[in-house]
């Protein structure tokens, strides 16, 4: 091999021992070079690696010969190869690094203490007693679970705590039928089925075998349990480590929030979990991920703005159905402190299968009618209304489906009640169900129709007609309605006690904004609206949304002119596809009059609908809301399209559920129906409504509840928009 040269400094001393360079260049840079290794064109850096050696900085450099070939051979009879990349060797005085040798860990047993504090946060030991001669204590230990106290014996302090852990865990852990649990076998496959635990008895189990039976309670993943009963079962250890009793975990038989994540949850309790990505709908700055997690053949699937929040709507989904477990916003978190909402608005949550059917079958039916008129697809408020017969979610029917945001603008007001006034997406479908009302008693009216209605005739009321027992009416709206229900901030935490639940912002009555969007207070309003006002340009108000569902809780759907002949309706329940706050909401929909409200003729009372949140949560829409809004009801041909701002159709007919036409269909059915003592319409729209005396008792006590809260006086549209007859 050639020297090794060191040059000190640009072409200083030269030299083939270092020290030598080093004591002529202190605070040089010091180059070396391989004497072998030249090329024609002088020195190639090739990245050099630098390292320190005492204060200077040696950096290597390389150069060699561009030509070569593997024949060729170098002077000392060796193969000569060209190194892609050269490494410096180290001199033989550098000491090389030792390496770090680590021994594996071995995994420690775990003791009955050690299982106990994982199934129970936060257990105490005390100790009750000492006994016995001081060579040979005998203490005594006790530690308190679900209330219960349970104790412990050892000759130290340590065996007994873990005797006392051991008798807890022998306590508390039961089958399905009671009896304790078996020791565990040795065999490598348990047979959790059996009936050989009701003749062993546990006593004689020792501890460790104790916590390895209950680790494979809850890891074992090759027990002869089914499909059905492994979940069952993990389900019940998942419970115990959720700290709570079987009384304390359900709501309406629903589970509490569990502290774990949905989606890690759902591996704990099955074995078989398969997610996958099925579909991305929108642009790719607002797309929409569908992932479907299938479950011993079963597929549940979510939505969300990615991939991680449609797994985590997929594994609700499935955790709702398979478990009974929510995670809906109206179940007491356990981590944060109760919500500040009473035993009655705890029990008003919907099961959350039930609240995802509501809103799967609305968004389907939207996407089944706007096929052919996708330019009317745009929208940011979606609403519709199922029907129920006896809680059978499996054969429910979609009433009406529609969309909209705006109101009509005060130029276009009419005094026929050829307009809609209001269409925000909640409203329209409410009409619609108005239209699917009379269209129900029109059925009545033939007598080879009438099994088909769902009404039926009250003989033991004032009420001609009533609703079949077990109907029922569920709202659904893919974000909260505006007003009172949405004045809150979705992202703060603000889950425990209201600091200020008397403020003046809290349940306060609100309207809209003529052709806008949002609410103010009608305290900050001009009062009593004329149709001249109007006309010369002060703005039209129509009340909130949240301000009518509040009205529908009293009054009912159906309408002060279908009043006359059915019982009221009430809507069983109310499901949000976003920015539900159970308080807030509960507070908007019944809560607020709840205690001032009285004096109210039956059988009108105050209805406090169920409130849910489906699992696949919509995303915030930033989209400006278009002018139209759509609306479908059952047993129409196809959707109807309505210009908001005009109150009519976009070929400027008049709406199919504006008040012209339900008067119309009023007049109708007083002709024809059976059982309608006065037959004959000869009062005005305005009029006839107002002789509906209970339901006009019903909405002034409603009114003067608001005003005794000191929550504002509801605002009226101009009389001279009801001021209008029926045809001859």
């Amino acid at each position: 091999m050639y020297p090794v040269y060191y040059r000190a400094g640009r072409g200083g001393y030269k030299s083939s021992y270092p020290h030598q360079a080093m004591r002529v260049a202190r605070s040089s840079t010091v180059f070396y070079q391989r004497q072998n290794f030249y090329a024609h064109k002088g020195f190639v850096n090739k990245k050099p690696k630098v390292f320190t050696k005492r204060r200077f900085m040696f950096t290597a450099f390389q150069r060699y010969n561009p030509v070569t070939t593997p024949s060729e051979i170098n002077m000392n009879g060796y193969n000569r190869k060209a190194p892609q990349k050269r490494r410096y060797d180290m001199p033989k005085y550098a000491v090389p690094p030792k390496k770090k040798t680590t021994k594996e860990r071995i995994p420690q047993p775990k003791n009955t203490v050690a299982m106990l504090n994982e199934l129970r946060h936060g257990l105490i030991y005390k100790l009750e007693s000492q006994t016995g001669p001081v060579h040979a204590p005998l203490f005594t230990i006790s530690v308190e679970v679900d209330g219960q106290k349970y104790m412990g014996q050892g000759r130290s302090k340590k065996v007994a705590r873990i005797e006392a852990a051991a008798t807890a865990l022998r306590s508390f852990i039961q089958f399905k039928d009671g009896a304790v649990l078996s020791p565990l076998k040795p065999s490598g496959n348990l047979d959790f089925t059996s009936d050989e635990h009701l003749e062993n008895g546990i006593e004689n189990m020792s501890n460790q075998k104790l916590v390895d039976y209950i680790q494979t309670l809850m890891l074992t993943e090759k027990s002869n349990l089914t499909s059905l009963e492994q979940p069952t079962l993990r389900l019940q250890m998942f419970c115990m480590s959720q700290n709570v009793s079987k009384s304390a975990i359900t709501v309406d038989g629903q589970k509490k929030v569990p502290d774990k994540g949905p989606v890690m949850l759902l591996y704990e309790l099955f074995n078989d979990v398969n997610f996958e990505c099925i579909n991305i709908d929108g642009a790719q700055n607002n797309c929409r991920f569908k992932m479907t997690v299938t479950i011993n053949e079963k597929k549940f699937d979510g939505t969300g703005p990615s991939k991680k929040l449609a797994k985590n709507a997929a594994a609700k989904a499935a955790l709702a159905s398979l478990c009974n477990i929510s995670y809906s916003p109206m179940v007491v978190p356990q981590k944060n402190v109760p919500l500040p909402i009473d035993d009655k608005s705890s029990s008003m949550e919907l099961p959350q299968i039930h609240a995802d059917t509501i809103g799967r079958l609305v968004l389907e039916k939207f996407m089944e009618v706007i096929k052919g008129q996708e330019a009317y697809s745009r929208r940011k408020v979606l609403a519709g209304i199922v029907m129920t017969e006896n809680m059978n979610f499996c054969e429910a029917k979609v009433i009406s489906v529609s969309t909209g945001t705006k109101c009509v603008s005060g130029e276009h007001m009419s005094v026929n009640g050829a307009v809609l006034n209001d269409s925000h997406a909640e409203i329209v479908s409410r009409r619609c169900l108005l239209k699917y009302l009379y269209a129900q008693l029109d059925l009545q009216c033939n007598q080879a129709t009438a099994y088909q209605s769902i009404f039926v005739r009250n003989t033991d009321g004032q009420y001609p007609y009533k609703l079949k027992s077990g109907v029922h009416f569920h709202l659904y709206i893919n974000t909260a309605p505006c007003g009172d229900a949405r004045i809150f901030s979705p992202h703060e935490n603000d889950t425990g006690v209201d600091k200020h639940p008397n403020r003046k912002a809290r349940g306060q009555l609100r309207t809209k904004i003529e052709s806008g969007e949002g609410t103010i207070p009608v305290k900050s309003s001009d009062g009593i609206q004329t149709w001249d006002g109007v006309l010369q340009g002060q703005r039209l108000l129509t009340m909130s949304c949240s301000d009518k569902i509040a009205r529908w809780n009293i009054v009912g759907i159906q309408g002060s002119l279908l009043s006359s002949i059915i019982e009221p309706v009430y809507l069983h329940s109310i499901v949000l596809g976003s920015l539900l706050h159970p308080e807030h909401m509960y507070r908007a929909v019944c809560g607020r009059i709840e205690k001032s409200i009285q004096g109210l003729p039956p059988p009108y009372h105050l209805n406090k609908p169920r409130l849910a949140l489906v699992t696949s949560a919509e995303p915030r829409n930033q989209a400006k809301a278009p002018n139209f809004g759509i609306n479908w009801t059952i047993g129409d041909t196809e959707l109807e399209v309505v210009n908001s701002l005009t109150g009519r159709t976009i070929g400027g007919q008049v709406s199919r559920i504006t008040k012209q036409a339900f008067f119309v269909k009023y007049g109708f059915l007083m002709k024809n129906l059976p059982g309608i003592l006065v037959r004959k319409v000869t009062t005005d729209y305005g009029q006839t409504k107002a002789n509906v005396k209970d339901y006009q008792t019903a909405k002034l006590e409603l009114f003067s509840a608001f005003k005794r809260e000191d929550l504002g006086s509801w605002l009226k549209k101009p009389i001279e928009q009801d001021e209008f007859g029926l045809n001859e």
